[in-house]
């Protein structure tokens, strides 16, 4: 480390001051993929900023490029640039990463804090959430929401409703990928929540689906980015809009929009982080992870969000939001109240037939 010795004239002493060798460099730059919108501001104030306040030497770049996060790790492998660190991803295309070699193996117990007890990483984080390549920082839910003002009578409550534009007129907005409107349009056909999954296997049952969601393609808007749901709501160019229940509880509490949640068949998924393989600043990023997915902080960031902590350790340290002082437990997807008819995503299913379907889908939506 190199010491520089200042002498100050006039001070009547000399006066040293030690220039550390970390000032003088430039700090690490972490380029952290996710969102954007409502999460990740949430994951900003919750996790970014506290650990940046506490090292100065690290400064994060934020990239809202989570929505193609699959197919841009999959071209920087190939082209063996990979300009991204760590990326907020969905679970099933986590496993089809880890797969092909993209995104590094996670030893859980290594790489992560224990729970405040002593109790393992491996062992505190809900079960079935943690992945070969994949941490979890949330439970989160897929839903439908809809602008209150569109509707003068009668209320939407189901998925049902969503797909009857005479009784409830009006755009509706979804996602461009399969995952969640295939199910609830299954749903929304008939079949029970315990045979989505089932009958999807079937290539008569993805007909089924896709001639349920043929009944509605006159009113769709298609969604790329998580913050277009709620504005196309906002702007009222959409009277329906899927998107995450954390982003609709934001845009109806912190900004007042009159929307209401369609809590049936809420499409129920973790979110969580992976570390592209190639990376060049591997050890900062686990340090970091370390850090940011431990029992205090992945409860710290439903202060700011209504999605639940992937810890169980973490779930007694939810309390009010920051800034509102609302009780946040009413908002979670897995409030006892919202829970009665949760469709869980099948990850393996999508692992399986997640390729073959959203080439399926992206065809349809041209069609």
């Amino acid at each position: 480390m190199k010491h520089i010795r200042l002498k100050v004239i006039g001070a009547g002493a000399a006066v040293s001051l030690l220039a550390l060798g970390a000032y003088a460099q430039d700090p690490t730059s972490i380029t952290v993929v996710s969102w954007g919108g409502a999460y990740s501001e949430s994951q900003q104030r919750a996790y970014l900023d506290p650990y940046m306040e506490e090292n100065p030497n690290i400064r994060f770049l934020n990239d809202d490029g989570s929505a193609n996060a699959l197919a841009s790790l999959r071209a920087q492998s190939q082209a063996n640039n990979v300009t991204w660190d760590l990326v907020d991803m969905l679970p099933s295309d986590a496993q089809l990463a880890c797969d092909e070699g993209i995104i590094m193996e996670i030893d859980a117990d290594e790489w992560l804090a224990p729970a405040p007890d002593g109790t393992p990483a491996s062992e505190d984080f809900l079960p079935g959430s943690l992945g070969d390549c994949f941490i979890p920082q949330i439970v989160y839910s897929t839903v439908i929401g809809y602008n209150t003002e569109m509707f003068e009578g009668e209320k939407p409550d189901s998925i049902e409703d969503f797909f009857n534009i005479e009784d409830f007129p009006g755009k509706r907005a979804i996602q461009d990928r399969p995952a969640g409107n295939l199910e609830w349009a299954l749903y929304a056909d008939g079949v029970p929540l315990d045979e989505i999954y089932e009958t999807l296997e079937t290539p008569e049952g993805v007909e089924r689906a896709f001639a349920k969601l043929d009944t509605i393609k006159s009113e769709l808007i298609f969604w790329t980015e998580g913050a277009q749901g709620p504005q196309l709501l906002a702007d009222k160019e959409a009277a329906f809009a899927t998107s995450y229940n954390g982003r609709l509880f934001a845009a109806a509490e912190t900004e007042n929009q009159p929307f209401e949640i369609i809590w049936d068949g809420q499409l129920v998924e973790w979110d969580g982080w992976v570390v592209p393989a190639g990376g060049s600043n591997v050890e900062a990023v686990k340090e970091f992870l370390h850090w940011a997915t431990d029992t205090q902080r992945l409860a710290d960031q439903a202060k700011y969000i209504s999605y639940g902590p992937a810890r169980a350790s973490s779930a007694p340290l939810v309390g009010q939001h920051e800034d509102l002082g609302i009780d946040m437990a009413p908002h979670m997807p897995t409030n006892p109240d919202n829970y009665a008819a949760p469709i869980v995503l099948n990850n393996d299913f999508w692992t399986d037939y997640g390729d073959e379907l959203r080439e399926r889908y992206a065809s349809w939506m041209l069609q």
